[in-house]
């Protein structure tokens, strides 16, 4: 009985005075950082590579909905919605992206 108690109170004492050798060793902070001046270098570039791709796919879309108007497919709710939700879509991530990394 008397091993079993002394055990139960090295143990917690072994973990709490090991942990900061293994909080040390997690990833995170630099990485960040890292991948933060990343995209100070190539937001602008990328953020235009985007808004092309985003135009693009968005006339692709209105032609695709103007097609199936023409052709008696009046119920086109879903598709207008759907065309409109990701033109919204690649707004907002362009700014959430803007506000994350911090930049102007």
């Amino acid at each position: 009985m008397v091993k079993l108690h002394r055990v139960t109170k090295t143990a917690p004492a072994v973990f709490f005075c090991a942990l900061p050798f293994f909080a040390s060793a997690q990833p995170g902070i630099s990485e960040f950082y890292q991948a933060s001046g990343e995209m100070h270098r190539w937001y602008f570039s990328m953020a235009d590579l985007v808004l092309v791709i985003g135009a693009i796919t968005g006339i692709l879309g209105g032609l695709r909905v103007y097609a199936n108007w023409q052709s008696g497919k009046h119920h086109i709710d879903a598709q207008v919605m759907g065309w409109f939700f990701a033109c919204l879509f690649l707004t907002l991530v362009g700014v959430f992206l803007q506000a994350l990394f911090g930049i102007n």
